[in-house]
């Protein structure tokens, strides 16, 4: 009996990407030069939000996304932070709403105007401090309105509660910068991964870990939720530093149920999990390619699909979500890419080829929508629900009616779980004392050639001087 190659059928088969034509890019955009491993992009069905570079402060730019085409150097910007913006998310419920975090340690909410900005925003609807170092991720909760998670650089997840604009929770088992958070399909758990090389479970609302994995051969860097899978898929890197992807059973992460490597290129590896179409998207920061995969029950677990290539290197990505998505062309995913090089923010889309031209249902499943299906109050005491899910045949024009409130407070102590946050600071780390060192070095030397500078005028001054006494006084 002659060997035969294992067939396997799917209908993703022959997913391919397509980038949109130069028109339909954003173009001169000054798109920020941090080095933050984040995407510092964040794109919903009316709007497109990126961080700029800027100086004395920290900006982002948000554009309506049927603006495409070169972008004015003078166009509005948000721009109320005093430090560097590290992340931007959208409300995944509210279309104008967007959160910020900064290197000035405040999370912010911001209100977009109907039509886009008219002139420089400076005023947030809401502040939020309670970390005391600055804070490098900010995450909503995929079905309750209005709670807002974010993670400082002094190791702490914050829960904040808009409704009362105060943290109502706080997670402090992590003893390293955490790297990246990512919720299940109902935001009961939520998965993180840290400095420290520890992949952890956490039941957000009490703060306790439910399982910890110490990754010494595979170093974690990015994580997220396979849908209702009940598994995790990380990125990070193998002990001889090579890009690699572990697959994990979220109940049992003793070991990973299997390892993969990519490549050998040092860029870090960002995953992307459609859980509609069960395809995972793996993009490496500098790469300009996309790589996309399908996610089985069953070994092998993971089928290689195909490669999106391109020339221009990535410096970040944002995701269009599932009602944005143009479903006459059978588009399953969108990314928007941006290219630091040449300041353009290019949309790429992943499309089924179809020759019908009608609704698709197969490729497009109900899927979670723009309604909310749980109070902050409720989520708090521990009910769970599944999100609310929407047909894109119909739903994907509704738009949503919440409107956000921002509460009127006035505390300067935050105090969670008997501890006050702005007090209780965590020790320094070896690059921040490093960091620090250098920033006194350079204002030691700028002081010294101010002083120097000062000197050599006063010299020209007493020079002048002696000089002038020395003019002869005519009779």
């Amino acid at each position: 009996m002659s060997w035969r190659p294992q067939y396997r059928s799917s209908k993703f088969r022959n997913v391919y990407g397509k980038a949109a034509s130069r028109e339909h890019c954003f173009d001169g955009i000054p798109i920020t030069k941090n080095v933050h491993d984040n995407h510092f992009c964040a794109v919903n069905a009316r709007f497109l939000a990126i961080v700029t570079e800027s100086a004395g402060g920290g900006s982002f730019l948000v554009i309506p996304l049927q603006q495409t085409g070169r972008i004015e150097p003078n166009y509005p910007k948000v721009c109320g932070h005093q430090g560097n913006v590290l992340d931007i998310k959208w409300n995944p419920f509210i279309d104008n709403i967007i959160a910020s975090c900064s290197e000035d340690t405040s999370v912010r909410i911001w209100e977009i105007p109907e039509g886009g900005l008219k002139r420089n925003m400076t005023e947030a609807v809401l502040e939020l401090y309670g970390h005391s170092r600055r804070v490098g991720i900010v995450e909503w909760h995929p079905t309750t309105n209005n709670i807002l998670l974010s993670a400082g650089y002094d190791y702490k997840v914050l829960i904040w509660n808009l409704e009362v604009g105060e943290p109502v929770k706080m997670i402090d088992c992590h003893t390293d910068v955490i790297l990246c958070m990512s919720f299940n399909a109902d935001g009961s758990l939520l998965a993180t991964t840290c400095k420290d090389k520890r992949l952890r479970v956490v039941e957000p609302r009490s703060g306790r870990v439910l399982q910890e994995a110490s990754c010494k051969n595979h170093r974690v860097n990015r994580v997220v939720f396979l849908g209702s899978t009940k598994r995790l898929l990380t990125t990070g890197v193998s002990r001889w530093n090579t890009r690699q992807i572990a697959l994990w059973d979220q109940e049992d992460l003793s070991m990973p149920l299997i390892e993969e490597e990519i490549d050998g290129l040092s860029g870090l590896l960002f995953p992307f999990y459609d859980a509609d179409t069960h395809m995972l998207y793996l993009a490496g920061k500098g790469d300009g390619n996309i790589r996309y995969y399908e996610i089985c029950s069953e070994k092998p677990y993971l089928s290689y699909l195909m490669e999106f290539r391109s020339p221009a290197p990535q410096k970040g990505l944002g995701v269009m979500p599932k009602h944005g998505l143009d479903v006459s062309a059978c588009e399953v995913f969108r990314f928007y890419k941006l290219i630091t090089l040449k300041g353009l923010i290019e949309p790429i889309s992943m499309i089924v080829p179809r020759r019908s031209e009608t609704y698709q249902e197969d490729i497009y499943p109900m899927t979670p929508g723009t309604e909310p299906a749980l109070t902050p109050d409720e989520w708090l005491s521990g009910v769970n629900r599944d999100p609310i899910l929407m047909s894109l045949k119909e739903g994907y024009k509704r738009n949503s009616k919440i409107v956000f409130k921002a509460p009127v407070r006035e505390k300067k102590s935050v105090v969670v779980n008997g501890i006050d946050l702005l007090e209780n600071v965590p020790p320094r780390t070896e690059n921040e004392l490093l960091r620090m060192f250098f920033r006194q070095q350079d204002e030691i030397r700028r002081l010294k050639d101010e002083l120097s500078q000062k000197d050599i005028r006063i010299r020209q001054l007493q020079l002048e001087i002696k000089n002038f006494r020395n003019i002869p006084k005519n009779n």
